[in-house]
This record gives C-alpha cells, structure tokens and sequence, in this order.
C-alpha cells in the first residue's frame, strides 16, 4: 500500500457487512468536452459561432469557452456512463451537420496559430452578462495572452448518490450531514491533488506542439523537425510549463486553501478582491474599454486554474464562491484530461471507469492537509510528470524523499485493485477491472499511452504535430457522419437553438442598467475572502 494508508479492503468489508454497497459505486458523472473549430486551410476559424447552434451565452449544452472557435460540449449528468457518451456524441453528430467547411479539431494543443490577434475572443452579445463574460476574456488574453487559451481538454464532473452519504456518515461517524459531506469532498480534492500526476501520465496526448504556438519566442523544448517542438518523455504539454496555470502566480501569489470548504472559498474571494500591480499596470477602463475586469489578483474566481475544483451550481447573479458557501459542494469537477486524439469524442468508456475507481479511492483514502512543503511536491510532481513522465528514471517527491514514478504509480494503481473487484461484485461491471489493468499495463511499458503512441507514429509517419493532428482530426471528424441521431433529440437540440437566440435577444432587450452598476452589483455579492483593518 502506498505511504503507509488506511486499509481500502477493511473499509469495504464494512460497507459491504453494515452498508449499501451499491450506493458507494452510484452517482452521476457529467462531461464537458472543448474543441477548436478549424478552417479548411487549417488555422483557426475566425467565423462567428453558428447561429444554427443556438447561443452561446444561453445554450445548456453547446457553448465557446475563450475564443469563438473553442466549441465547448457540455453533458447535463447522468447515472450511466454510457448515456453520458451517447449524448455527447449526439451534441457531436449534431455539430457536424451544420458546420459547411470546418472542423473540428482532435488534440489539445491548438492547429496552426498566426499570433494573439488570429485568436478571436469569444462574444456573447450585449446585455450586461454578456460583456461581462466577453470582458473576463480580454482580461484574460491582457494577462495571460490569447494563445494559451485556446488549448483545449476534457473535464469530468462527478458527485456520489445522495443516498450515499447518510450511510457513509453511519459507517465512520459524523453528526451534521451538510459538513460531513463538504468535509469528504474536500478530502478528495486534496487526495486527487495528491496523485493526481497520475491522469497526464495514463491519459496525456500532448507531448509535442507546432512551432506557430510560440510565434516568435523560442520554447525550453526540443525540434522534432522544421514545424514542430517536444520532449521525448513528455505526457501532456497542456499541463506543463507552457500553459498559463503554471505561470499564473509569478509575482501574483494567489494559492487556493484546501484545508476546507471555508478555507477554499475565502482564499479565492480574497483573490478576488485584492488589487495586483502587475495587473493594475494594464488599466481596467481605458478610454471607454473595458482591459479586464478589475485588476485584483483574479478577476472572478474561475481565472484560478486548479486541476480539480468542488463546485456547486451559481443562479442568476450568485458567484461561485457564495454558492459553494450556500449550497456545499455538490460535485467535483476533474480537469486534467487531454483531448483523446484517438477517439472522436476526445473521451472514451475506459477513461471513465477509471477516472471514476480514481475518485471513488481518493474518496476513501485518509486525506490530511497539504502543508507547504507537501504543496511544493505537489506542484513540482505534476509539473515532471508533464514533461518527462514516460522517463523510466523519473524521481517524484513524496514527503521530502524521492521515489521512482513508476514505484509510486505500481503501488497506486495496486491500492485501486479492492475497489475495482468490488465493483464487479457489486455492480457486475466488469470493465473497470479491465481499464485499471490498462493502466497497469501502461505504468509497465510507457509506448503504450496516448503520448507514447503519438510520438511513436509521428516517427513512423515521419509526420510532424500538424500533420499528424491534422489526419488524425479529419478521420475522427468525419466518423461523426457515420453516426446515426435520434430525430427526437434533433429535434430537442433545434428547440434547445431557438430557445436559447430567443432568450439571448430578450436579455438584451429588456437591458436597462448600466454595465458599470451591474459589475458593481455583482461584485457587492462576493464572500468577504479579506480580513479588513
């Protein structure tokens, strides 16, 4: 057992004598899928988002993320892995009869870039959440610049039954069920932070990257031929060095408190209302134009890049913060997947049976908190993994002594084994058994994942990352016209388009306060994250 942890067998032998065991593998799983909308000529689309599409702005389930080229997908959550996937390809196959002559990009790391101004930020109309959602992005490209947003990943949203926790909280003890539950969310956030070096290593596919990512600036990264940069052992370039998360707090310091919900969310209002100067040195209203937000360390929450996050669901003017303060956590959102180049829905069902064994086991696990040298390791371990995971030699840090990845990695996916047997007992299914020896099998001979397999065939191929993300985008793009769609769930998605235009177009319409007393108000509703003189 790694580190020294509880028994899982013990705590699942008493689930099984004095619980429900079937409530443990229940719960719901919903996914959020970004892609880059891409031009015949294979650069970015600079086209607005479809109108057939619907809003963006209103639009449950087709929406852009930073730029009007970044197709986001999102799934309402589901109890079946399987429904989970059958609408994402529905929202797929939908796309893919009204886009004309683009398509949709396969990888993370982005097509061919021509600088920060080819990139189009996202608009979302006039009304006053609109701009607002368009102006966080030019605060975003002002400080982050427009070219580290547009790469793309997966996100894997997950909450238990809520059926799950009064037995859980019978088994282990615990009087007040809203902080009992908040208080085991936590704990796997933490634990998913622990190990979480173990997702870009099992399931990164962005080992390499077009040169026109770095216009003119020359990258810490090797030349795999004339268009192309990449480390040899990298796993996911997406979570490395070369996207923004990593280099937000150079002279910012904003860190996320894990230790609680209370402790999350009054770290991040802080952030969100303490005046910074390297970004005060942007201006926020020049001359008539909103630059960002405000010039606080972050300028909402969400700018605060985490690879996990608790989340609730904010109404109308609540902001994330006030939710979670009001509601407690009511899932946890993982996002530290690449695209699956070699899937066409960026995700496949393997991915998910782990992904959900992995939470499930950081659930389980003793979570104690992160002291800052235990944040270090954290973030250095992450950081390897991302660019040389698949070095046999790689050391991680584990409290303050080096251990070989693939040691470490053996003994997680080991720890998992009790889980996964349970499921098949408990739930007859038997494919995660299957996927964590897949991931067994990968931990054994690095060739065998998604950025060893890439790298691999580019060699072959004699291909660089643009020609190979380019075949390999095409062929996954047009199986979507193979696919068949339901006319019933068309027709929910047309509806679904004109709803959401119609609402877009009443928001605006009924528009009567001004922008400045809407940020204002909107501000005014933030959790007091600050201690004040």
């Amino acid at each position: 057992m790694p580190d020294g942890c509880p028994s899982i067998e013990a705590l699942l032998a008493r689930i099984a004598r004095e619980g429900e065991p079937g409530l443990l593998f229940k719960g719901r799983v919903g996914l959020e899928k970004e892609s880059l909308r891409v031009a015949r000529s294979g650069g970015i689309a600079t086209t607005p988002h479809p109108a057939a599409l619907g809003s963006a702005l209103t639009h449950p389930w087709i929406t852009t993320d930073y730029s009007e080229a970044l197709l986001e997908f999102v799934t309402p959550p589901f109890e079946d892995f399987d429904q989970a996937l059958a609408h994402l390809a529905g929202l797929h196959r939908y796309v893919w009869e009204r886009l004309d002559e683009e398509i949709l990009w396969a990888t993370s790391m982005p097509c061919i870039l021509a600088g920060e101004k080819s990139i189009p930020i996202a608009r979302y109309g006039s009304s006053n959440p609109g701009r607002m959602k368009y102006i966080y992005r030019v605060g975003l490209g002002h400080r982050y610049g427009r070219v580290m947003q547009v790469i793309a990943g997966v996100h894997f949203n997950f909450s238990l039954h809520d059926d799950f926790w009064p037995m859980f909280m019978a088994l282990v003890g615990g009087d007040d069920s809203r902080a009992f539950r908040d208080e085991r969310y936590m704990g796997m956030v933490r634990n998913l932070q622990r190990y979480g070096w173990i997702v870009p290593y099992l399931f990164g596919a962005s080992p390499a990257v077009c040169k026109s990512f770095f216009a003119d600036s020359e990258p810490d990264l090797l030349v795999f031929d004339d268009t192309t940069y990449y480390e040899p052992f990298a796993t996911s370039l997406r979570m490395g060095d070369i996207g923004y998360q990593n280099r937000k707090e150079e002279g910012v310091g904003v860190k996320a408190n894990y230790d609680s919900l209370n402790g999350y969310v009054h770290s991040l209002a802080c952030a969100t209302q303490t005046p910074c100067p390297l970004w005060e040195a942007i201006g926020v209203k020049v001359d008539g134009e909103y630059r960002q937000l405000n010039a606080n360390q972050l300028q909402i929450e969400n700018e605060y890049y985490s690879s996990v996050r608790p989340k609730a669901i904010p109404e109308g003017m609540e902001t994330p913060s006030r939710a979670l303060l009001e509601k407690g956590i009511r899932y946890v959102e993982l996002r530290s997947l690449d695209v699956n180049a070699y899937h066409p829905l960026g995700i496949d069902k393997s991915q998910m049976l782990f992904l959900h064994l992995f939470m499930l086991y950081c659930l389980l696990r003793d979570s104690p908190r992160i002291d800052e040298e235990e944040r270090r390791e954290i973030d250095r371990n992450l950081i390897w993994v991302a660019h040389q995971g698949r070095d046999p030699q790689l050391k991680l840090q584990r409290a303050g002594k080096a251990v070989l990845f693939r040691q470490w990695a053996g003994e997680l996916l080991d720890a998992m084994m009790p889980l996964a047997e349970a499921a098949k007992s408990w739930t007859g299914e038997a494919g995660y058994l299957e996927s964590l020896r897949d991931q067994q099998a990968k931990v054994a001979d690095a060739d065998l994942t998604p950025s060893g397999r890439m790298l691999g065939e580019m060699r072959d191929r004699a291909e660089g990352f643009y020609q190979f993300a380019n075949r390999l985008s095409r062929t996954q793009w047009h199986s979507h016209g193979s696919r068949s769609l339901e006319k019933a769930f068309s027709d929910d998605l047309d509806r679904l388009a004109q709803e959401s235009l119609q609402r877009q177009r009443q928001m605006e319409a009924e528009e009567s306060e001004d922008f400045d007393c809407f940020l204002g108000r909107y501000f005014a509703g933030q959790v007091e994250g600050c201690a004040r003189d």
